[in-house]
């Protein structure tokens, strides 16, 4: 989920690194990073806080540049230790720098063999890093003398793609040389070039969402495609290849439902239209199975859900109103880290407007349901506010899997649908009634939008796996390890409980 940007300009960047981060903070709220690089040398700064918080003035004026890249991060694997703050550096070949967004599926497996075979020392948890030494060794075996050049760079890639598994998109800088933007060849995760023809010729960026560019002036021309590598050199020529062996695009559906921001763009499908659909097809739902019950009134759970309670609002032809008005300058309470942190938040995240509420019978549009904290104290509050019943509405599916490719999802106890019928998680978060989205309509939804779309990651939602590598013991590893942060490893009888998983992808 962390957003990542990359610049390659004809004047200093860092304050466009800058600006491009703020665009993408709702991405990642742990830590943030810049790294530049002028003539052969990298000028790097990167601590924990939000963007606005990491750089001063002084930190800012050390990064000297035309080209560098940029990352806020939202912590999966690893720690949130200041440590694994990104960008990650190498010195040799060359010299790299790494920003990634995603998560590796065999990091460790590949951490025990840069130390056995390739002689490479990791020194963090993070497969970030890991991935940053993948390609810093690729480069260096396809590398012949000392000079390097975009063929080469893909060789590297190529060869990266088949040891590598899972959702990653990359910016990496190579000293002196150029900037680096490749995608897994599944497509999971997000990326975009955009360009800026100005007096002194063209400038490039790329992102994780297209909003950053437009929020630079950059133009947008594409996304870059699953398994491709986009090298732009020091000449500001920009060469794309293709580099994985069967490359397919399979966007991950929780982007669209929550994580990027709804002036987005991916893969051709508007976040606002897709979410405007998902509204619709949630409606048709109610309209089955809530018949009989009237509603006042239609409400969002401020802000991402806003677009499909609209939409849900205005094919039920019931009232929507804003009952919920949110601080924002509280965090984003699905990234805080521990349940109590979450709790606490909600309500100095949200403040009712009691009047809504007083003698209604109120319908809840949430964006999604995952741990289930946030929903309770939110129907608790409109209780509180005076509202005779409250339904609670997902534009989501349950989420009853581990994520594996990014986002905080890794335990089955963490989810509140796991294991429970709908009625169970509707007495769960106490609500009078419960309506889920179905997952053929959500990702009809985003179809709907970009026919082109027909394939998508959403293990979270249905249990399939796309990259065919994740098993039983894979998550239950996971989370055994989530459980049990001390330990290196699992024991070998640890939490062999049976997952009724979908892993016909993996089992294939």
């Amino acid at each position: 989920m962390c957003g990542i940007v990359g610049v390659v300009s004809h004047q200093p960047v860092n304050q466009m690194l800058y600006d491009a981060l703020l665009l993408l903070q709702h991405r990642g709220q742990d830590a943030a990073g810049i790294a530049t690089n002028h003539s052969s040398m990298f000028a790097m700064h990167k601590a924990n806080g939000l963007v606005r918080d990491v750089f001063r003035t002084r930190n800012m004026r050390t990064l000297q540049g035309n080209s560098g890249i940029g990352h806020c991060r939202y912590p999966t694997a690893g720690s949130s230790s200041e440590e694994e703050a990104q960008p990650f550096y190498v010195n040799a070949p060359f010299g790299i720098t790494l920003a990634h967004n995603g998560n590796l599926t065999n990091w460790e497996q590949l951490k025990k063999e840069m130390f056995e075979n390739d002689r490479r020392h990791i020194n963090t948890d993070s497969d970030s890093e890991v991935l940053l030494n993948v390609l810093a060794h690729e480069i260096e075996k396809a590398t012949v003398g000392i000079s390097i050049d975009a063929e080469t760079i893909f060789n590297a890639v190529t060869v990266l793609h088949r040891r590598v598994r899972g959702g990653y998109a990359a910016v990496a800088q190579i000293a002196g040389v150029g900037l680096l933007a490749f995608r897994d060849p599944f497509g999971i995760r997000p990326l975009c070039l955009g360009i800026n023809e100005g007096p002194d010729g063209v400038e490039y960026l790329i992102a994780s969402e297209s909003v950053a560019l437009e929020g630079m002036g950059f133009r947008f021309v594409r996304d870059i495609a699953p398994g491709e590598a986009v090298f732009i050199d020091n000449d500001k020529k920009l060469h794309a290849r293709q580099c994985a062996d069967n490359p397919s695009l399979n966007p991950c559906v929780f982007e669209f439902v929550y994580l990027a921001r709804p002036d987005s763009v991916i893969d051709g499908a508007s976040v606002y239209a897709t979410r405007l659909k998902m509204g619709e097809y949630l409606a048709e739902k109610i309209k089955r199975e809530l018949k009989d019950m009237k509603i006042d009134v239609v409400m969002p759970i401020p802000d991402s859900s806003r677009p499909a309670a609209i939409q849900l609002a205005l094919a039920l032809n019931v009232e929507y109103r804003e009952g919920f008005i949110k601080n924002r300058y509280i965090g984003r309470t699905f990234i805080m880290p521990g349940q109590a942190a979450r709790k606490k938040s909600v309500r100095q995240k949200l403040n009712a407007i009691p009047a809504e509420f007083k003698d209604k019978v109120v319908l809840l549009v949430d964006d999604s349901i995952v741990r289930g904290t946030t929903s309770r104290e939110i129907v608790q509050m409109a209780r509180d506010s005076g509202a005779t019943k409250v339904i609670f509405a997902s534009a989501a599916p349950p989420v009853i899997y581990p994520n594996v490719y990014g986002i905080d999802m890794p335990t089955r106890d963490e989810l509140i649908a796991h294991g429970r019928t709908v009625e169970e998680v509707c007495r769960e978060i106490t609500a009078d009634a419960l309506v889920y989205q179905d997952i053929d309509a959500l990702k009809r939804a985003i179809s709907d939008v970009n026919p082109a779309l027909t394939s998508f990651e959403a293990s979270c939602f249905d249990g399939v796996y796309v990259t065919g590598d994740v098993t039983r013991e894979y998550l239950d590893k996971l989370e055994y390890e989530r459980h049990h942060p001390t330990k290196a490893a699992a024991p070998e009888d640890a939490g062999r409980s049976q997952l009724n998983l979908n892993l016909a992808a993996s089992e294939a």
